[in-house]
């Protein structure tokens, strides 16, 4: 069943992607992330009461597992602004190839002859993508865009592998629903001392904000998301390798959506990088079973 849900929570974050790009085109970072923040923190806030507040041993925790996905949101979100939809997706992808990477040294997990195909794969469909986006006159090396994505996606792998610690049961076990609760509140707390002391005083020299009604839609996809993946690596069976790869899926929603309403550039070269990817996801997969 762990599965299953992922796959659900893949399909979620395609949408989240997109609703996400819908929302930063031309408008303020800060304030977006802001209200997304505090929009989960009021869908997740019965989990606290719920599952109960914890020790203070328990929420250092799970003040560390907010600061990180904070971090990576932050990064994420001033390169999906900037970056095209189908560069972004892409690139986003090759989490699981550092989440392996990361189970293998922290948990122990085993690297076979497929693993290690995939993760030749995934490097090769990032250097492709390089290529592709030089032609839209984005170099890889240089644009400080580029460099907020890919800190966005060690952060995030960062936090993949920090939520196997957290909610596993041979290591702290804890309860995914006060994990949940504890982590939005504090992500919210975060982002209103962000929003009031940095982008309030400097709100004229920036990009002014303007309300869109897909800014809660990243909300509404982002916490189904979650909790369903949440939900998966409570399973004492579930992997967290196989689970965040199969989360990367949600490439292919996003992709399609920056191709086909978007009407993003250079779609031919990007499917192929795309394809390869997927292909390498697949012998990830394939290399776990």
């Amino acid at each position: 069943m762990w599965w299953l849900l992922a796959f659900v929570s893949a399909a979620l974050l395609g949408c989240y992607d997109s609703s996400k790009k819908f929302s930063l085109s031309g408008n303020a970072v800060i304030p977006v992330l802001f209200i997304n923040t505090l929009l989960c923190a009021a869908f997740f806030s019965p989990f606290i009461f719920a599952s109960g507040f914890g020790s203070f041993a328990v929420q250092k925790y799970i003040l560390l597992k907010s600061a990180l996905v904070l971090s990576s949101w932050i990064s994420g979100y001033y390169a999906m602004k900037h970056l095209p939809l189908t560069i972004v997706g892409p690139v986003n992808a090759t989490r699981p190839v550092l989440v392996l990477l990361g189970a293998i040294f922290l948990f122990g997990e085993k690297l076979n002859l497929l693993q290690s195909a995939g993760i030749a794969l995934a490097i090769i469909s990032y250097l492709l993508l390089r290529r592709s986006g030089k032609s839209e006159g984005i170099d890889f090396s240089h644009n400080r865009w580029v460099f907020c994505l890919i800190l966005a996606v060690l952060l995030g792998a960062a936090s993949g592998l920090y939520d196997k610690y957290l909610m596993s049961p041979e290591y702290l076990g804890l309860d995914k629903q006060m994990v949940l609760g504890w982590y939005s509140l504090y992500q919210a707390l975060m982002m209103l001392v962000v929003l009031l002391l940095i982008w309030l005083p400097n709100r004229s020299k920036s990009t002014p904000f303007r309300w869109r009604w897909s800014i809660p839609l990243i909300s509404v996809f982002l916490c189904g998301a979650d909790y369903v993946y949440m939900k998966a690596l409570s399973d004492p069976d579930a992997l967290i390798a196989v689970v965040s790869m199969i989360r990367r899926g949600s490439v292919i929603v996003s992709f399609a959506i920056g191709a086909v309403i978007l009407k993003e550039k250079n779609l031919k070269a990007k499917t192929f990088d795309l394809a390869l990817l997927l292909l390498s996801m697949l012998f990830l997969y394939l290399g776990l079973r």
